[in-house]
């Protein structure tokens, strides 16, 4: 459903192989937390903003095929490679509902008392206080994902509770006493406009996904930035090493300098 579009991985090849069901994707590079992390957990306003256009797009199109992500947070979006390298991916669509029908377009209704979904960091307060998720809900998490990046963490992390259930309430509380200003303060207002903006939308209501990517590329040219996709990590000249594990497999990131990347898969180099 999702196939062909800007930023959705390639299929290679999906069938069995003995008792499993196999699906062989595109191979892609780091994660956006891995970039992050690796860039000392803080990326500039420029880096914020250049993913932020992209980001968007990426949810814009998981909703005009009738599907909310419903688990958006840096893990999940992907940095692509070779002559993709500055192209953001968008992956595991494991928690991913069918928000309206195909061909009508109905609605899924309004309910309440919903367990929460996704990963608390990034839930919105809809989805904190048991309500069914919608495209809004998708959007407000992207909002505290810009956040994250630009903070480099947000006031409801490193919360401790007994159980999940009360870590899950603890994080609700405390992002419901944030002030979407107090959580923007220090940051051009435009992330606290996408915000409220966010929030202010009804359970069915399309967003204005124009709208959010405009005041993001104002804000860009405000600044007197270039759209010359230069993100904080190819600024770095050492080397980098990101172990990323799945399963029982093992991919080796290993960039010198800018460009020349090679991988290792089961011990097998590719280039």
């Amino acid at each position: 459903m999702m196939a062909g579009g800007v930023g959705i991985p390639a299929i290679k090849w999906c069938g069995t192989e003995g008792d499993y069901n196999v699906m062989v994707m595109e191979l892609l590079g780091p994660s956006l937390e891995d970039l992050f992390n690796f860039c000392s957990r803080k990326f500039s306003l420029k880096t914020v903003l250049l993913l932020a256009d992209q980001l968007i797009t990426r949810i814009e199109y998981i909703h005009s095929k009738n599907f909310i992500h419903r688990d958006i947070k840096p893990d999940n979006f992907l940095m692509g490679l070779g002559k993709k390298g500055n192209l953001v991916y968008i992956i595991d669509f494991g928690l991913a509902k069918k928000y309206r029908d195909s061909r009508s377009h109905q609605h899924i209704p309004y309910r309440e008392n919903k367990n929460l979904t996704g990963t608390a960091r990034y839930a919105s307060v809809n989805t904190h206080l048991g309500i069914e998720q919608s495209r809004r809900d998708d959007l407000e998490s992207l909002g505290y994902v810009l956040m994250y990046f630009n903070r480099g963490s947000l006031p409801w992390q490193g919360l401790k509770a007994a159980t999940k259930r009360q870590k899950y309430e603890r994080i609700s509380e405390k992002k419901m006493q944030t002030a979407i200003e107090e959580l923007c303060k220090g940051f051009p207002n435009e992330f606290a406009t996408y915000l409220n903006f966010c929030r202010s939308l009804r359970f069915e209501e399309k967003p204005d996904y124009s709208y959010l990517r405009q005041i993001f590329r104002q804000l860009f040219h405000r600044q007197g930035f270039n759209y010359d996709y230069v993100f904080d990590w190819n600024m770095l000249k050492f080397t980098i090493k990101i172990f990323c594990f799945w399963k029982y497999n093992c991919i080796v990131y290993q960039i010198w300098g800018y460009q020349n990347v090679i991988r290792t898969y089961d011990c097998m180099t590719m280039r």
